[in-house]
């Protein structure tokens, strides 16, 4: 079984890299290839936690992060008890790095096939939109100005195979 599932790809950049890691057998969420991978940085790491921009940011997103865990599993439910411990830490340090009020998390689990996922090794998405309460405000603060435009945050978590 492949690493990575295709059908679920929103942009041919995202497909091209996925067919070439898995071409050479490589999941880019596991530790040291994540570490090596030239575009995807980690910003810090946990002993059972890494902590990386998504490479390929939903739109309407002004954060999109990326909480991968270093077992590699597609289930929460199938972390180490420590790891699944530390994951709320790990939370709990983005929030406040980033000065969050306001977020969306996600997690697919189980196969990609049927939960919208293109990589399968479990990854949590910390979400912010662009249209959150300080750009708001910024848009009241500027009188007569237009509203800026607002996209929606959207993340799939399902999807059927064979289908788009």
């Amino acid at each position: 079984m492949s690493l990575y599932y295709f059908g679920n790809c929103r942009t041919e950049e995202q497909r091209a890299e996925m067919e070439r890691l898995d071409a050479a057998g490589i999941c880019l969420f596991c530790p040291e290839i994540l570490r090596a991978h030239e575009k995807q940085q980690v910003l810090w790491e946990t002993a059972h936690w890494m902590v990386t921009p998504n490479e390929f940011p939903y739109a309407g997103t002004r954060l999109h992060l990326l909480l991968i865990p270093k077992e590699h599993v597609t289930d929460l439910l199938d972390l180490s008890p420590a790891a699944r411990a530390d994951f709320w830490e790990v939370l709990g340090a983005v929030r406040e790095r980033y000065g969050l009020s306001n977020y969306g998390l996600g997690s697919r689990n189980g196969d990609s096939r049927y939960t919208g996922g293109t990589i399968r090794h479990l990854h949590v998405h910390v979400l912010v939109g662009t249209g959150d309460e300080d750009t708001r405000e910024q848009a009241e603060a500027d009188e007569g100005a237009a509203p800026a435009a607002f996209t929606p945050v959207r993340m799939k978590f399902s999807s059927t195979p064979h289908r788009s």
